[in-house]
């Protein structure tokens, strides 16, 4: 799952692909028409979905994407309830999919757009049960291909 190029941007609902990076600005493309349109740094924040994590008891946070690829495998026994559903069962939810999420830190509001997200972009297609250890099994067998040669 690649959410490098994807944002959240404040004032607009939904999630945006970045098509290109001005001074004053980016230039977002609507995931559903394809359309391009402008939006102000001055008018608006950005944030990049692979920058966002999920606070835990513990202290540390667990990334986006992580919390999605556990969302996917739950996906036929714990799919995913409205985002419109009362607090007590989106926080219910939420700890069938990330049982240490900091429940004083993590609220409503933080749930209901996870589960939007993970909706729309599994709807798109987007969603993939890439994991770490994919990616580092292929560097070390990178590496050791490299060091044979």
């Amino acid at each position: 799952m690649k959410l490098e190029k994807l944002v959240a941007v404040s004032g607009l609902s939904g999630i945006y692909k970045m098509a290109a990076n001005r001074s004053n600005g980016l230039i977002i493309e609507d995931m559903d028409s394809g359309k391009k349109r402008f939006a102000s740094a001055r008018k608006h924040q950005f944030t990049p979905l692979e920058s966002i994590a999920i606070f835990t008891d513990d202290g540390d946070s667990v990334e986006l994407k992580k919390v999605f690829a556990k969302m996917f495998e739950q996906l036929d026994d714990n799919p995913p309830i409205s985002a419109n559903s009362n607090s007590t069962e989106l926080f219910e939810y939420f700890a069938d999919v990330l049982p240490t999420y900091d429940k004083d830190r993590v609220h409503a509001g933080d749930i209901k757009k996870v589960i939007k997200w993970f909706s729309f972009l599994n709807e798109k297609g987007l969603i993939t049960l890439e994991t770490e250890s994919d990616d580092t099994e292929e560097n070390e067998t990178t590496e050791e291909n490299t060091q044979n040669d």
